[in-house]
């Protein structure tokens, strides 16, 4: 099958399009070439406008990459949200969360690496800051709901003051790091490399849960 063609500028989008457009052919782009490779002219060519139609709606290159990594956010959201919905148990909850969290990663390493890594995106954006702590939100929550803290807990929890918190985030995003850096080829295939993520994932809660029962259980100590 043929691949379509790009609108041409006889063609134009309607209102409000030409901005998604954009977003969708800088995210090809960026799949093939990663940000080395990126050029807004390329994007422009791709979406089937003029050269000086991405400049013009997202001010230069880095314009347009920060609204792609918003858009990698909401994605990512979206993904780990909508496999949450296919699970009710707490502790099952969190560990598929974090799972799909990697998973996301290693479906899309250029948008990951653009995500967290790339110079060329403006980390002061509101609206990067708003996507990406929408993002967090999710781990938090599936760390709330295995401790069963109050959602007003969740939205105050800060990784640097929770100790848990962090140790998850580090452990989903160190992972999901060197899935995407090749450091994990070892594994084998992907259905392989999935089995022995869930199972670092699943020990990780799991040593969690202990802990978390162990400070319960344990006596307070006598005063003498």
């Amino acid at each position: 099958m043929s691949r379509r063609s790009p609108r041409t500028r006889s063609e134009p989008y309607h209102h409000g399009d030409l901005s998604r457009a954009l977003v969708k052919a800088a995210e090809e782009l960026l799949t093939e070439r990663g940000v080395e490779g990126f050029t807004l002219r390329e994007c422009a060519r791709r979406a089937g406008v003029s050269h000086a139609a991405p400049a013009h709606h997202f001010g230069d290159i880095g314009g347009l990459l920060t609204e792609v990594a918003a858009s990698g956010f909401e994605q990512l959201t979206a993904t780990v949200l909508k496999a949450k919905s296919r699970e009710s148990d707490p502790v099952k909850w969190m560990v598929l969360g974090n799972l799909t969290y990697v998973q996301f990663a290693i479906d899309h390493p250029a948008l990951f690496r653009l995500m967290f890594h790339s110079a060329l995106v403006d980390r002061s954006s509101e609206r990067l800051r708003s996507a990406g702590a929408a993002a967090f939100a999710t781990l938090k929550a599936g760390l709330s709901g295995m401790r069963g803290d109050s959602d007003a807990d969740v939205m105050a929890s800060e990784a640097w003051r929770d100790p848990e918190l962090l140790e998850q985030w580090a452990l989903i995003h160190g992972l999901a790091t060197l899935a995407v850096e090749g450091q994990l080829r070892g594994a084998g295939s992907k259905k392989q490399l999935t089995a022995a993520l869930r199972k670092v994932l699943e020990l990780n809660v799991a040593g969690l849960e202990e802990r978390r029962r162990g400070r319960a259980n344990s006596s307070p100590a006598k005063v003498v």
